[in-house]
């Protein structure tokens, strides 16, 4: 099965902290829609401080409306201008921070 994965690459000036809070604010998000059970059986995230990016599996209903909601939330907080997006080749690292597959 192919999955569908996004990553998401800030600029530097965007704090990473702040990322990870975005982000887990879309999965909070997410829970309201879909109930927490199935985020937590249909969601795979991870996120980079590092790197300052994050992937989402897109490949399910609730990946789908994570990444919509962390799009939505992350450009009325950084802006437009502070973030690519991109489709990537790979599953999230199991070694990253906030991996659910």
């Amino acid at each position: 099965m192919t999955r569908e994965i996004h990553r998401y690459s800030f600029r530097r000036a965007v704090p990473a902290a702040e990322i990870k809070n975005t982000l887990f604010l879309a999965v909070m998000a997410a829970e309201g829609l879909h109930g927490q059970s199935r985020v937590r059986m249909d969601a795979s995230y991870a996120f980079d401080a590092e790197k300052h990016a994050c992937v989402i599996d897109t490949g399910s209903a609730v990946g789908r409306d994570i990444s919509r909601m962390f799009v939505g939330f992350a450009l009325r907080e950084f802006g437009d201008t502070a973030f690519n997006v991109s489709r990537a080749d790979h599953a999230p690292n199991a070694g990253a921070e906030g991996v659910r597959a």
